[in-house]
């Protein structure tokens, strides 16, 4: 992103705020995908997972964890959590460019499902041999 200024994460919004850590918050996703979508979000300006420090990575998975844990134990008896890097998109009310993870409370057959991850089981396939060792190669295994 060209111009901080403009990002919609490097501030925080108080009125969507779960909670404030050091390096790292937690709040509600507006727009949400479905009720309860948590986004937990690094107070710095990064995109990428790499750039984080280690304070800032060790905080983000600890409240992850906590506040997964609070969705599986209040209201939800699945939750997905979520990271996207998509560069290739423009910034949209949909899609930041600042590094932010998602936590999505899910239930069996919800509207996510039905709307999209029905279909994963056509989109799914078999790893070729081929496409094994083109990867572990590519990926320095």
């Amino acid at each position: 992103m060209e111009n901080k200024s403009e990002c919609p994460f490097c501030q925080i919004n108080k009125l969507f705020l779960i909670k404030e850590g050091k390096s790292a918050f937690v709040q509600l996703s507006d727009p949400c995908l479905m009720n309860g979508h948590l986004l937990i979000i690094p107070k710095r300006h990064v995109e990428r997972l790499s750039e984080l420090t280690e304070e800032e990575r060790k905080e983000i998975l600890d409240l992850t964890v906590e506040f997964q844990d609070k969705i599986l134990g209040r209201f939800a008896s699945g939750c997905d959590v979520r990271q996207n890097c998509r560069p290739f998109l423009p910034q949209s009310k949909l899609k930041v460019d600042h590094l932010h993870v998602h936590l999505l409370p899910r239930e069996m057959e919800d509207e996510l499902y039905l709307k999209s991850m029905i279909f994963e089981n056509e989109i799914f396939r078999d790893l070729t041999e081929e496409e094994r060792v083109k990867f572990v190669k590519l990926f320095g295994l």
